[in-house]
């Protein structure tokens, strides 16, 4: 197993970008580009624990969910680690910060937080890097 964060990697490079356009869609309420980077059998665990099995669970959850979304920050993602588990499966270490309209991000009640995504991601036989099994992990200040 290889552990990289260089973007002179190109797989390192492609899930990178893959995370850049989480980042995108979510702050774009853009739901088909964010369902378009899921695998199709893939599996999603919210912050809030909820599982979603298959891209029409998560479809369904996201249709309902992000377009309502009234939080007016910005949110940020940061490949923090990328471990290669095989050559076309890697593991994604995520740092997402949600800063209020002011923008602090000290993690106060004020909406600012944090959260730990941990993405696993399958490179499909086209090259294209998909996430495939997800766990959107709260960070809670403490």
């Amino acid at each position: 197993m290889s552990h990289e964060t260089s973007t002179e990697n190109p797989d390192v490079k492609a899930i990178a970008d893959v995370v850049a356009t989480v980042e995108r869609t979510q702050r774009a309420k853009d739901v088909d580009g964010f369902l378009a980077l899921f695998h199709p059998d893939a599996l999603w665990t919210t912050a809030h624990g909820r599982v979603l099995l298959g891209r029409e669970a998560i479809a369904g959850f996201t249709r309902a969910v992000l377009p309502a979304d009234d939080w007016d920050g910005q949110v940020t993602y940061e490949v923090a680690h990328v471990r290669f588990l095989r050559p076309d499966v890697a593991a994604v270490k995520v740092r997402q910060v949600y800063r209020s309209a002011d923008g602090d991000s000290d993690g106060d009640s004020d909406g600012d937080s944090e959260g730990s995504p941990l993405y696993v991601m399958t490179r499909g036989a086209d090259g294209r890097w998909l996430l495939h099994a997800c766990q959107n992990t709260a960070v809670h200040a403490g």
